[in-house]
């Protein structure tokens, strides 16, 4: 697929990071059970990740299940975990035939072991694709990653292998769950929502954040192409002084 005439080639996004927000609204403004929010959610996230891939971006971050989350009413908790179940064992095939590679972050260890064993699983069997990566941000929180993070320094600190009046902002990037991923340019939020709840909070420091009004289910293409426009209006100064 040729890019829109609109969009420049040569600005693409190397990583773009969405928080996929208001399956839940719009399940309940059409009277369906939440669930079915989450379907039609997960429909948009397999176009936009085609479209993503069409377009030659090479990482595609999507918030997909909170830390917070796991707080929500039990029987949510639970369709959800149906679902992910069901879509981790009957995507494979279209995820090799496209070429995308599945990673996950977050604390996976608060998943079900068959939930872990089917993560790791798509993980293997992807881990040699291509094309595009999509990263699952799973039971993911930022504020825990870090907190994580500092443990893993803290233990290295304690065995005397790391000096802690020489920590740089590299070995807290490199002790994160994205440590092999670029930090993302772009953050696309839906829903009209303009904050970035515990996502990414470290890695989006000089990120471009583009909000949009449609509930997830409702967003499409077009809307994606558009926020990429938007992006590439932008000038990034990552923080420097510039008279332009």
């Amino acid at each position: 697929m040729p890019l829109p005439e609109t969009l420049l080639s040569s600005a693409i996004p190397t990583h773009v990071a969405i928080i996929m927000d208001g399956n839940g609204r719009w399940a309940k403004s059409r009277n369906l059970p939440t669930i079915a929010g989450h379907k039609a959610g997960a429909e948009m996230a397999r176009k936009i990740t085609e479209c993503a891939s069409k377009m030659g971006i090479k990482y595609l971050t999507l918030y997909t299940f909170s830390s917070e989350n796991w707080l929500r009413e039990k029987s949510w908790v639970d369709d959800f975990m149906g679902l992910l179940r069901w879509y981790l064992r009957n995507e494979l095939k279209a995820l090799m035939d496209k070429g995308v590679r599945i990673q996950v972050i977050g604390d996976r260890t608060l998943f079900a072991k068959d939930i872990q064993e089917l993560i790791a699983e798509t993980e293997e069997k992807t881990k040699n694709n291509t094309t595009i990566t999509v990263v699952l941000a799973l039971s993911y929180g930022s504020r825990d990653e870090i907190v994580r993070t500092f443990k893993k320094l803290a233990q290295k600190v304690k065995a005397g292998d790391l000096d802690p009046s020489e920590i740089t902002t590299e070995d807290i990037s490199k002790n994160l769950d994205t440590a092999d991923f670029p930090d993302p340019d772009l953050l696309i939020r839906t829903s009209g929502e303009q904050r970035i709840s515990n996502f990414l909070l470290w890695q989006m420091a000089y990120a471009e954040f583009v909000f949009v009004p449609n509930l997830w289910p409702d967003f499409s293409e077009d809307g994606f192409e558009k926020a990429i426009y938007e992006y590439q209006q932008r000038s990034r100064r990552y923080g420097l002084y510039t008279s332009s």
